[in-house]
């Protein structure tokens, strides 16, 4: 069967979710037997998302290859459960950077070098190796960006020649659009609706979907306007409403017949959607009936969108733990001292510190590991944050008060974080790091292994600076257990205080790798562990009442 492919676009103003539309397509489409690829072409002159700030573009997702990507394919990869790779994320600046390099290269052989045909040429290079790397059924591609963008023009250039080359009948294009609320008048309004309709249109792409985009329910009327105005079938205008759980949208979709109508446009002969497995997971979300709450300590918790996966992760984990996961953002500037650790952390029943860059925040993330360790209180640090906990242990268990990392104090006296040997000089920051899926030996006997109850496993990277083997046998000496290692051995994975029922920092992100149907073993078992600790402590304060 040849691939097919569908792209969705948005209107009227960002931040629609056209990528949680995508991603539920994904999944409705993967439920009827086919194989679904996602991608993101994202109109920013970035050549990936790898040195731009969370606190501007949110958290920084990676593939099994190593690839930088923006948030969204976290979104795929957790409807989907497929592993995407570096065909998935295209930027404008990787377009231009990969055309100017076979320039250079006398690719052209001395032609002009224009928008078209070269730019998008470029763009549907990858649109197409991501169907031929993928062998996908399915194509689903977001533009990023809005509309009317002058940045999103060539993207939206390149999809309208995917529609000539392979066929109209082999393509289905979704635009999202706002339906905004007057609350003066009471009523929903489709008219910027049809100007974006109308945009799009002049780009020489007719929409065979309209997804509408609103907090309720807009009317039969609505629908059927928007379907005279923007020329669809009246079945093809599909809302998409708020719901209680972003994990609710496949099924709402599906109710609503985008399924039934991608499938027709594409001429696709599929059995039903077999939505059990999801609605079983809606289910365990619906009767959960315990609730834990930890603390997210970092540095860039102003925007929780920084810190997407994990905070997913962890709600995936009380799926599994029957439980609700209630997230306390404690910026790490604030935790000055233990004090201000007692205050801001002494009620959680859990401690996460997630990644990042840069020395701001350091000492308070210390601060918040002396205090989980020295308190008992259990404690998941993930990439920088088992650094963290390798700096804590060596000032406070080993005595070297100024331990540090040569990322922060290049010149330390003991860095226990430091770059390999073979590491050492002028490194760029864009692209040098260890980024992927990387293999690990988790040590038998340990928490590590209990949770995932085997020896190999692979987890994805994204970090520059690994844990100092100078200081290995001293901290083994001293109590922390070393988990995991790379299979040779030299590279320390993940480290963990044996007398305690979760106490474990890994350098990998587990979290590019958690699914609301199958939680990560790693944030299942902190959040047990948290659960745990949580009914010790009202135990304790129970105790302790009935003494007085």
């Amino acid at each position: 069967m040849a691939t097919k492919y569908v792209f969705v676009t948005g209107g009227v103003v960002s931040g629609l979710g056209k990528g949680i539309t995508a991603a539920s397509l994904g999944r409705l489409l993967k439920t009827r037997g086919l194989k679904v690829a996602s991608q993101k072409l994202d109109p920013y002159i970035n050549v990936d998302p790898g040195t731009m700030s969370p606190l501007q573009h949110g958290e920084v997702f990676v593939t099994d290859d190593g690839t930088e990507t923006d948030l969204d394919l976290g979104h795929y990869e957790r409807f989907t459960d497929e592993n995407l790779n570096k065909y998935s994320n295209l930027t404008t600046g990787k377009v231009y950077w990969n055309v100017l390099h076979k320039e250079r290269q006398g690719a052209y052989l001395g032609q002009t070098v224009q928008i078209i045909p070269h730019i998008t040429n470029e763009i549907k290079s990858y649109i197409y190796n991501l169907a031929k790397s993928t062998e996908a059924d399915v194509v689903i591609t977001e533009i990023g960006g809005t509309t009317g963008d002058i940045e999103s023009q060539p993207f939206l250039e390149a999809i309208r020649q995917v529609g000539l080359e392979q066929g109209l009948e082999n393509c289905c294009y979704i635009h999202v659009v706002l339906v905004p609320y007057i609350s003066g008048s009471d009523e929903y309004k489709s008219k910027p609706a049809q100007h974006s309709c109308k945009e799009l249109q002049g780009m020489g792409i007719c929409p065979n979907v309209i997804v509408l985009r609103a907090d309720g329910p807009v009317g039969n009327d609505i629908k059927r306007k928007i379907s005279l105005f923007c020329n669809v079938r009246p079945d093809c205008v599909i809302e998409n409403l708020t719901m209680p759980s972003l994990y609710e949208c496949p099924l709402m979709l599906e109710a609503a017949g985008l399924t039934k109508v991608v499938t027709r446009q594409l001429h696709l002969e599929t059995p039903p959607s077999d939505l059990t497995e999801w609605k079983e997971m809606l289910s365990r979300i619906a009767t959960r009936s315990k609730t834990c709450t930890i603390a997210l300590v970092g540095k860039y918790v102003k925007l929780h969108d920084a810190y997407l996966s994990v905070m997913e992760s962890l709600y995936h984990a009380g799926f599994e733990n029957e439980s609700k996961v209630e997230i306390r953002w404690v910026d790490s500037e604030l935790l000055v001292d233990q004090e201000r650790c007692a205050e801001e952390l002494a009620d959680v029943d859990g401690i996460i510190l997630p990644g990042g860059f840069g020395d701001r925040g350091i000492e308070g993330m210390i601060q918040a590991a002396r205090f989980a360790r020295e308190q008992y209180i259990p404690y998941f640090g993930i990439c920088l944050g088992m650094q963290i906990m390798v700096m804590e242990f060596a000032r406070h268990v080993l005595g070297y008060e100024d331990a540090h990392s040569s990322e922060f104090k290049p010149e330390g006296a003991h860095n226990v974080i430091a770059l390999m040997p073979d590491q050492e000089g002028n490194i760029p920051k864009g692209g040098t790091m260890r980024l992927g899926k990387y293999p690990c030996v988790v040590a038998e006997g340990t928490h590590m292994y209990a949770c995932y109850g085997k020896t190999e496993i692979d987890e994805r990277h994204r970090h520059r600076y690994e844990f100092n083997n100078d200081y290995r046998a001293e901290m083994e000496e001293k109590g922390l257990v070393i988990a995991g290692t790379s299979p040779d051995g030299l590279l320390v994975e993940a480290v963990e205080l044996p007398d305690r029922d979760f106490h474990i920092g890994v350098q990998f992100h587990p979290e590019f790798k958690s699914r609301p149907n199958r939680a990560h073993p790693l944030f299942k078992g902190f959040i047990a562990a948290s659960l745990k600790h949580q009914q010790e402590r009202c135990e304790q304060e129970h105790c302790q009442m009935a003494q007085d």
